[in-house]
């Protein structure tokens, strides 16, 4: 079955010049209204009344609460109202769900009653980003992006294109997550207006295939849907990552020029509920009790609603990282607790969504793809003092740092929150991170580093992070004869030591009882000083590179990125990031 939708066919993406225009001038009057009111106290109403950010552990929500004061303190942020940070509990990881129950549960324990006259939103950003390894010290709720002065991170970015929620919607929370990017437009006339009981979920028509990996709608049927850029409609189900088969046979493929006048379906990025709604999920954590086992904000929350919901999936364990014992038994009680419960859909036709969260998404979105470009207005040298070579080239982006005139940097490459000394050269899609680097310094094409700052055994000090851009901290073995099997730089393990004199067998993990990876392989130098520690790492690297020996100091440390993590000295870095800022600042406007 095939819904049809009358649209209109104006480019090959199905969006008419004005839907790409409206879009446009949609999304930089909501960066205006929000930089409206950063750094000053706003009035009750005008924007929400609590900010939630989730994270994953103590030491992230302590990471967290220090960049908040930062920003609090250069006047980057809303004031006047609480942003809380959210840690979740010690013990088994427990998905967005089990953080959005437990916030809950906080909340109330903080406010009381007070509560039911809130308007939250509440951002998930627990997790370590291992697919994108720049934000895991400092988070991915405060990943930079070229737009804004101060330039924008992603905290920012999410309450600018919600800006005017708060006016239009009745106390209840808005859940969504720090990592994706959803622009929209409507007419002047109109608003996105949350007033009803449930569940109201944000919907963005998009292909197929890109159903099969995001959670559809299923429309309640209209006699006719008519040509508007928002609509609210009834949902019978949610499908959570279905097949194209299953999107056919549940009826959840439309067809019409939404997207390039083919068959699309209706995805899902960001939901609300209503307070009544809030007090059902904390009566739902009441009766599961202390979780054990990961619960998906959406997956598990959603598809129990609608009249169509039934409880087939929560047995249904596919798209699940791990598997616990107890995941069948929670998913149950869910759908028990939220069966029947109303989930509205508010249908953004012209709308785009963008996932910022692996090292090939943010190369493509912010160097190359055009239209992200135009409707957010990045630009390639956001806060920075860049060289002729860099500056201006819109294939490559760069952010919060300082070029020497004399560097090259190839297209293609991110570069944020570094020092780059003269005559260095930099290759094509390479992803640069708070790295101060030396005069003639060469790297090549395809690579990421990052430098952090640590504290181990009460000293500071520094390790740089070098992979090749398509590794994959993920990937496992069990056994150190399969080394071999997992690849850095695009090139067995195994041989990189060999070109470093290290033999696999004298290689150390951080947590050998789990799995072995790259993410807690002890291969990142430990230095005294940020520069030498890129050095270090980029003569590592090189060696791979040039297929040459390099041999490794006896007396040199090396950690892993999971143990880096665990004592990164925080303030430290941002010290590093704060004396960029303040010689940028002087730069500008010494050239004024």
């Amino acid at each position: 079955m095939v819904r049809n939708v009358i649209r209109t066919v104006m480019d090959e993406q199905g969006r008419t010049v004005d839907n790409i225009i409206n879009l446009q001038e949609s999304t930089r009057e909501k960066l205006k209204k929000f930089d409206h009111l950063r750094g000053r106290d706003v009035r009750t109403g005008e924007f929400w009344d609590l900010v939630v950010i989730t994270a994953a552990d103590e030491e992230q929500k302590e990471a967290y609460e220090l960049q908040i004061s930062e920003k609090h303190r250069r006047n980057e942020l809303p004031l006047g109202i609480p942003y809380h940070v959210f840690a979740d509990p010690p013990g088994p990881k427990i998905g967005n769900g089990g953080s959005t129950l437990y916030s809950l549960k906080r909340l109330e324990e903080k406010y009381g009653q007070k509560l039911r006259g809130f308007k939250v939103i509440m951002i998930h950003a627990g997790g370590y980003s291992q697919r994108l390894p720049n934000a895991s010290a400092l988070g991915k709720i405060f990943t930079a992006l070229p737009v804004g002065n101060p330039i924008y991170q992603m905290l920012e970015l999410k309450l600018a294109m919600y800006i005017d929620f708060p006016l239009h919607m009745k106390p209840g929370v808005l859940v969504t997550c720090a990592d994706d990017i959803e622009l929209y437009s409507i007419s002047n006339t109109e608003h996105i207006v949350f007033d009803k009981p449930g569940f109201t979920a944000l919907a963005h028509p998009s292909p197929i295939s890109v159903g099969t990996t995001h959670g559809v709608f299923v429309l309640e049927p209209e006699e006719e849907s008519q040509v508007c850029e928002i609509e609210y409609r009834s949902c019978n189900c949610f499908l959570h990552k279905p097949s194209i088969s299953n999107m056919h046979e549940r009826g959840a493929v439309c067809k019409g020029s939404s997207v390039g006048n083919s068959e699309f379906v209706y995805t899902d990025s960001t939901y609300y509920f209503d307070c009544a709604t809030g007090t059902e999920l904390l009566n739902l954590l009441k009766d599961i009790g202390p979780l054990s086992c990961e619960i998906d904000a959406y997956g598990d929350f959603l598809q129990a609603l609608g009249p169509g919901a039934t409880s087939s999936y929560t047995k249904n364990t596919m798209n699940v990282t791990k598997e616990e014992s107890s995941l069948v038994e929670v998913r149950q009680k869910i759908f028990s607790w939220l069966k029947g419960t109303p989930l509205n859909v508010i249908l953004l036709n012209n709308s785009k969504f963008y996932h910022v969260g692996t090292t090939q998404e943010y190369l493509f979105h912010f160097t190359e793809d055009q239209d992200l470009r135009a409707e957010l207005g990045l630009i390639p040298d956001a806060f920075s003092i860049c060289p002729c070579e860099a500056s201006g080239k819109a294939e490559v982006c760069v952010m919060h740092s300082i070029l020497h005139p004399s560097c090259t940097v190839g297209p293609g490459t991110v570069i944020e929150y570094s020092r780059i000394g003269s005559r260095v050269t930099i290759g094509r899609r390479s992803i640069i991170s708070s790295c101060w680097i030396d005069d003639g310094q060469c790297l090549p094409s395809g690579v990421f580093m990052h430098s952090l700052s640590v504290n181990v055994d009460g000293t500071t000090g520094f390790v740089t992070v070098m992979l090749g851009i398509e590794d994959n901290l993920k990937r496992s073995v069990t056994s150190l004869s399969d080394l071999n099997k997992l690849q850095l730089f695009g090139t067995s393990l195994v041989k990189c030591l060999d070109r470093w004199g290290l033999g696999a067998e004298s290689l150390k993990f951080t947590d050998v009882s789990s799995s072995l990876s790259l993410w807690n392989a002890r291969l990142f130098p430990l230095c005294s000083d940020q520069r030498s520690s890129f050095t270090i790492s980029l003569e590592m690297m090189s060696s791979v590179y040039n297929t040459s020996s390099f041999k490794c100091p006896k007396d040199l440390k090396f950690l892993s990125l999971q143990e880096i993590l665990q004592c990164k000295n925080l303030e430290e870095m941002l010290k590093f990031r704060n004396k960029l800022f303040d010689d940028i600042c002087q730069k500008k406007s010494g050239c004024n």
